[in-house]
């Protein structure tokens, strides 16, 4: 079992992130003396639907300081339990849930001030470590389990069936069926792309609102998420669509019947942005930086695939899968370095190729290199 980087709060809080991610595991492991309701145990999930008012009573009863509600969204009713579990009993809890769909309708008690919001993500490079490989991570993510299992491709394919197909489908009341399935593989194969719902809808022969509807969805359960466009104030010749991503690129290849292939080219390109920018993600949220994360483009194709503010000036990443790295990749870093004037820029270049370089002031870093430099915390140092 790897390490997770996560660490334990102090407070209640709730620990969200796609199933198979690992939040049942480190949630055992850290809090082995916990009270705990699984609700994806229909036993459990029954008795407190109908009477959510049981488990402030079990839990009163208990002396464990700590309560695990697995999949709380599945009742979001406990959640008043919960709040007065907190204030009347001093409890602490952790709640874990796969999608935050449910959560979000009006009236649901989100426990405001009273618990944090913490994210599991699939297995990091950091976490990793010796064991990271670039090419299996791009061709078969990093879900715990498709990375311990002997026969990832199978793996994969039962999650997306029966995960993401199935219970999605269940939760999100969907009726098409069959038309979801097929936005579902049309959706992977325009990961890391901008993104056109109105051609979209017209492939899967569906209606944009539906269209629209599907991706909240997939945002909803924390499968997917949008990279929103850096807008620049004096400039009105920008791209103002998102790019839409998915949150392990094994995921991708899954969905987009791309498993039994090797990956091509074009293929490879998407995810490895998708890679690096999910390792950002990841870094940024466990080390409790909440730097919001863009791209950059222009109307003429001028691009940059990652940008984001720290504190001290801005960060500009640009990625590419090839092994050599070309001075015309700097285009769009050097553009909007341009575009942000005074301000600190520190560009980076990150490839698939065997050395770090410094060309035209972009430092292009081997994605290795690359990303051991940003769980050191060094790409944000300098």
């Amino acid at each position: 079992m790897y390490s997770r980087i996560l660490k334990n709060p102090e407070q209640s809080f709730f620990l969200f992130g796609p199933r198979g991610t690992g939040k049942t595991t480190w949630i055992r492991d850290r809090f082995q003396n916990a009270l705990g309701f699984d609700l994806l145990d229909s036993a459990t999930f029954n008795r407190l639907l109908r009477n959510p008012e049981d488990l402030y009573t079990e839990v009163a009863a208990s002396e464990l300081d700590w309560v695990v509600i697995d999949e709380v969204q599945r009742v979001p009713q406990l959640l008043n339990e919960v709040h007065r579990a907190i204030e009347n009993l001093g409890r602490k809890f952790v709640l874990s849930g796969s999608s935050a769909r449910k959560l979000r309708r009006p009236n649901v008690n989100l426990l405001a001030g009273r618990a944090l919001t913490k994210t599991m993500f699939p297995l990091t490079s950091h976490e990793l470590e010796l064991d990271f490989d670039v090419d299996k991570a791009l061709q078969f993510g990093t879900l715990p389990t498709a990375v311990n299992s002997n026969l990832p491709t199978e793996y994969l394919r039962s999650y997306t069936h029966n995960y993401l197909v199935q219970e999605i489908q269940t939760e999100a009341q969907i009726r098409d069926l069959a038309g979801f399935a097929r936005f579902l593989e049309i959706a992977a194969r325009q990961n890391a792309q901008l993104t056109n719902v109105a051609s979209i809808s017209r492939d899967v022969s569906v209606a944009r609102s539906t269209v629209q509807s599907y991706f909240e969805v997939l945002g909803d359960t924390l499968i997917a998420y949008w990279l929103p466009p850096w807008k620049l104030k004096r400039s009105n010749k920008q791209v103002t669509s998102s790019k839409f991503y998915m949150v392990d690129c094994g995921i991708v290849r899954a969905l987009s019947e791309r498993l039994a292939y090797p990956m091509h080219d074009e293929e490879r390109g998407g995810l490895f942005e998708t890679l690096v920018i999910n390792e950002i993600r990841a870094y940024l949220d466990y080390m409790n930086l909440h730097f919001p994360l863009y791209f950059f483009r222009s109307y003429s194709g001028v691009e940059v695939d990652v940008l984001f503010e720290t504190l001290d000036g801005f960060v500009a990443i640009e990625t590419k899968s090839s092994t050599r790295w070309e001075r015309k990749f700097n285009r769009g870093l050097h553009t909007i370095t341009q575009e942000l004037g005074d301000s600190k820029v520190r560009k980076f270049g990150v490839f698939n190729g065997a050395r770090e370089q410094l060309i035209d002031g972009v430092r292009v870093m081997p994605i290795r290199e690359f990303l051991r430099a940003l769980w050191a915390g060094k790409l944000l140092d300098q």
